[in-house]
């Protein structure tokens, strides 16, 4: 049987947002019913059918690397940033502070090889095209308990004009407590399966394929297994 290709994806965003709950989703078609708190990184894993109905389909491997978002493991959780083809910017649609805070995230993931804070410190200085520009990666933008939020129809158009914007992300709400949140054939499945077919693309199939991560530390970093750590 021949290897399949996979990708690497990271998941990231404050603590508390759902990261868990929205991979378990994406990855087991279920909603977990009590998620633990994430410390370190926890990898799931998803088949998936790249340009599927059409004569380019093909099955990759998609990884979901759900990152811890304690500020107390900023230092140390960049070793998990290494690769990245893709990036999932999850936010909670009750918290503002959370949806503000992508931009940190950001920063953090690209800035990853200078050794330094990044400079983007506040939402003003924030430049994500710049970055987006620079890398080519796909970005997805991730709003979660879209069940808690009153007058979803206000509040989804107020948040979708920040960074998802900017980056030229598609971005999509959920509840991940629904099954039905990501049917096959739903708009949020539809721009989720797409975000995966750009992700492979980028990885594969560009004509540039310009890397998005540096591998010239990839030899140590492969001596690294994934490791699972949760909180109990």
């Amino acid at each position: 049987m021949a290897a399949i290709d996979k990708v690497r994806i990271i998941v990231v965003g404050d603590s508390g947002v759902g990261k868990s709950s929205l991979t378990h989703l994406i990855c087991q078609h279920q909603p977990i019913s009590n998620p633990s708190w994430t410390i370190g990184c926890s990898v799931d894993v998803k088949l998936h059918e790249y340009k599927e109905g059409t004569p380019y389909q093909k099955t990759y491997f998609i990884e979901l690397w759900d990152i811890g978002g304690s500020h107390s493991h900023r230092n140390t959780r960049s070793v998990f940033y290494n690769p990245t083809h893709g990036i999932i910017l999850v936010h909670d649609l009750t918290n503002r502070k959370s949806q503000q805070n992508l931009q940190k995230w950001l920063g953090e993931i690209l800035n990853r090889d200078s050794g330094c804070k990044s400079r983007y410190s506040s939402f003003d200085d924030f430049d994500p095209e710049q970055f987006v520009g620079s890398t080519q990666i796909p970005i997805l933008v991730i709003g979660t308990k879209l069940d808690l939020v009153e007058q979803v129809r206000c509040h989804s158009q107020q948040r979708s004009s920040t960074i998802a914007e900017e980056c030229g992300a598609d971005e999509i709400f959920l509840d991940c407590q629904q099954i039905r949140s990501l049917a096959a054939g739903s708009s949020s499945a539809v721009k989720l399966s797409r975000f995966f077919d750009k992700v492979i693309e980028r990885r594969y199939h560009s004509r540039d394929r310009i890397s998005p991560f540096s591998d010239k530390r990839r030899s140590a970093v492969a001596s690294l297994s994934p490791k699972f750590y949760h909180a109990d």
